[in-house]
């Protein structure tokens, strides 16, 4: 017998005084029996919630290697990324073009529809990886079930379904959460096809895994210890068949899409192995036990500390979920580019194989079955830990001031943008999706920083006709604005105080507790070109 159940706050038994208990029985019953439907449920409505209010972008990447691609490639401005329309690019930026590749389908699609606004198409959007996402959940909790039944299972599915970044993550568009379902599928569809060696099912396993790797570049870490475990089990056509499946569909999306755009296969993929061997220092630098406290920290004390214990103790009996997994934390670990999302990957497999190794572990262990009221208290602690954060991040509009600004001129006749980002060396990217306009021979950003001051800028626009003239500037950031803003005014007199942008609640807890978040308040000025320089 398991000395604890999924859910603690849940009894064994109904109160009998309790009003409506028939139907409090039959809810117990069907989360005894049938739990995997309660769990899908729960997973759906908390994706949905993030759906809806969770606006914005988390990170960099799930927005302007994604979103803002999708949307340029829509109105014929390629940018840095594809040599067409008379762009100057001439070499691959190192990026898979698989998965912006779909949104700028779908993008046209909407389009196509008439669907135009920014804020509506993100909503269907996040709504597709809403459902996209419950993927997870589902195979999450059909691999543990396998495993180790369905008690252990309701433990994992919950995890993944509402432990408290899953809903806000899933409705991103970060390659590294996206890749995920392609991970587990192909683990579950070998796991289930069990001694029976049926080939077809090793070369669809290996078929959706490629899609994995032409999401994430380095999933194929996932696929070598998938082909690793295969190879181990002396399973010789298997290991052929998956392979061979990988190969065909990285071949045709990689290969194929490369040659045609680039002239040489897998040409981006070269590049990302290029930059990154080359450029190891050049972002965020940790040591290797980054990543360990990482999980331990945002499982949350102390279930993330028993999922490792978990993690370790099974790897030999669920191999085939343990060297996949555990090569790409390895790896990361030893790579000196350290940022959070990178490990995403990792945390589905870490949840469910520490469920299993954990499980299994206090079934036999003399201390917790004398000390279950301790054990019970510690998923107590940990369920009501996770409650506030879930409620709160679900719904966490991210990236606010920066969005909501790029909206706000969206309803506005901007001839040229100014940005003032002077207390940085570089500025912080204006989201022009949410603007609805993108940089061009016609149209563009002048941007003053602490290398490149007012009076350079004002030379910039000097010879500028009136309609070419910028007549909105932005202004990131709070910290010494007033100079900023007398600074600019003497050499653009007309600056006028149009509009205050502030961020949302978390942005304003995160940037508190980590300034180098640069989630800040946003000021809209409007400019007027000189009238010498009127035509």
């Amino acid at each position: 017998m398991y000395c604890i159940v999924s859910l603690p706050i849940i009894s064994s038994k109904p109160p009998l005084n309790e009003p409506n208990n028939q139907m409090v029985a039959s809810f117990r019953k069907i989360w005894d029996e049938k739990p995997l439907g309660i769990i899908l449920i729960l997973a759906f409505f908390f994706r949905c919630l993030a759906a809806v209010f969770s606006k914005g972008f988390g990170m960099h990447d799930d927005h302007f290697l994604v979103i803002e691609i999708a949307q340029a490639w829509v109105d014929k401005c390629y940018g840095n990324w594809l040599p067409f329309n008379g762009s100057t690019i001439t070499s691959p930026s190192g990026h898979s073009l698989f998965y912006p590749g779909l949104h700028y389908l779908f993008f046209r699609l909407l389009e196509h529809w008439n669907i135009l606004d920014p804020q509506v198409k993100m909503y269907y959007v996040r709504f597709i990886h809403a459902i996209f996402s419950l993927l997870v959940v589902y195979y999450g909790y059909k691999i543990t079930e396998f495993y180790s039944g369905l008690k252990v299972a309701r433990t994992a599915g919950l995890l993944l379904a509402i432990l408290w970044f899953m809903p806000m993550l899933s409705v991103r568009n970060l390659v590294e959460v996206v890749c995920v379902p392609f991970l587990l599928l192909p683990v579950w569809m070998i796991i289930k096809n069990g001694s029976q060696h049926k080939i077809w099912i090793y070369l669809l396993a290996g078929l959706l895994a490629g899609i994995a790797f032409s999401i994430r570049f380095q999933s194929s870490l996932f696929l070598a210890g998938i082909g690793l475990v295969l190879l181990f089990e002396k399973k010789w056509i298997p290991t052929v068949s998956f392979g061979l499946g990988c190969a065909l569909t990285i071949g045709l999306i990689q290969g194929v899409t490369d040659w045609l755009i680039w002239k040489q296969p897998f040409a981006e993929f070269m590049e990302y192995v290029h930059f990154n061997a080359t450029h190891p220092n050049d972002f965020v630098t940790h040591g290797w036990e980054t990543y360990p406290l990482l999980v331990s920290s945002i499982v949350l004390p102390p279930i993330g500390i028993f999922l490792w214990f978990g993690y370790f103790r099974n790897w030999k009996k669920q191999f085939i979920l343990f060297l996949p997994s555990f090569l790409f934390f390895v790896f990361h670990s030893s790579f000196p580019n350290k940022q959070e999302r990178f490990i995403f990957p990792f945390i589905p497999f870490f949840i469910i194989l520490g469920s299993i190794g954990w499980y299994e572990f206090i079934k036999h262990s003399a201390y917790w079955n004398k000390n279950k009221k301790l054990l019970r208290n510690c998923w107590i602690f940990f369920w009501a830990l996770n409650t506030l954060p879930l409620l709160v991040i679900s719904v966490a509009y991210s990236k606010r001031n920066r969005v909501e600004a790029m909206t706000y001129l969206s309803h506005k006749h901007v001839q040229q943008l100014l940005i003032d980002d002077s207390n940085n060396e570089s500025i912080i990217m204006p989201p022009l999706f949410y603007m609805r306009k993108f940089q061009s021979n016609a149209w563009g950003i002048f941007q003053i920083t602490k290398v490149h001051k007012p009076e350079a800028v004002s030379q910039e626009v000097a010879n500028l006709t009136e309609d070419k003239y910028p007549n909105y500037a932005i202004f990131w950031g709070a910290e010494n604005i007033q100079a900023r803003v007398d600074s600019l005014k003497k050499y653009f007199p007309s600056l006028s105080y149009e509009a205050t942008i502030e961020p949302g609640l978390v942005d304003k807890i995160v940037h508190y507790l980590n300034p180098v978040n640069d989630n800040q308040t946003t000021y809209i000025y409007t400019l007027h070109a000189p009238k010498k320089q009127k035509q």
